[in-house]
């Protein structure tokens, strides 16, 4: 069963890859740098901003900072344990792949799949109290996820563990949140 879903890994890394063009690998490349988002995280810190205390925005770019710590510390962990190599450094779909940048180190799972989710499924609890349209955070994650399968950085499998954990890392640090939030909301209002 797992050779199984390896091949149909395969096969579906080869036709996303393949979807690119050699006139949209700038913007892909752009898209997939971390530091280039920083205009969007610093309006999503205003929009939190707007709504809590300085306390409470404290508190949360505490727990933002530590579950973006710990997600990447286990994403490594996986990716240490599984050892896959990336599509791009795969040598039996190679010579299928459209390889726009490439890196030695390891591909299960996508640390940016993963922090992407899991730093916006926490945001977009947090703003779904305050906003209608909260649900785009999450446009974030999947550009900046898909920009990895397009690189030839990330196969789909990557990607979608990626996001389940980051998902998963996320719900549990807005539970912790909340519970701060009752637990100390004297200290915290």
């Amino acid at each position: 069963m797992i050779e199984s879903i390896i091949s149909i890994d395969k096969q579906l890394m080869i036709y996303l890859n393949n979807l690119g063009t050699a006139s949209w690998d700038p913007f892909w490349l752009f898209i997939t740098k971390q530091k280039n988002w920083v205009p969007f995280f610093l309006v999503l810190l205003f929009l939190v901003y707007k709504k809590v205390n300085l306390k409470t925005l404290g508190v949360v770019l505490l727990l933002l900072a530590i579950l973006i710590t710990v997600t990447d510390q286990f994403t490594n962990l996986v990716k240490w344990y599984f050892e896959r190599q990336r599509p791009c450094n795969t040598a039996d779909i190679q010579e299928h792949l459209r390889i726009v940048h490439c890196s030695d180190t390891l591909s299960f799972f996508s640390g940016h799949a993963s922090n992407s989710t899991g730093t916006m499924t926490f945001i977009f609890l947090l703003l779904r109290r305050y906003y209608r349209w909260a649900f785009l955070v999450f446009l974030f994650p999947l550009i900046f996820a898909y920009s990895r399968i397009y690189l030839a950085m990330h196969f789909p499998v990557d990607i979608l563990t990626g996001a389940f954990v980051g998902l998963l890392l996320g719900l549990l640090f807005f539970q912790l949140l909340c519970y701060l939030e009752k637990r100390y909301s004297k200290v915290l209002n």
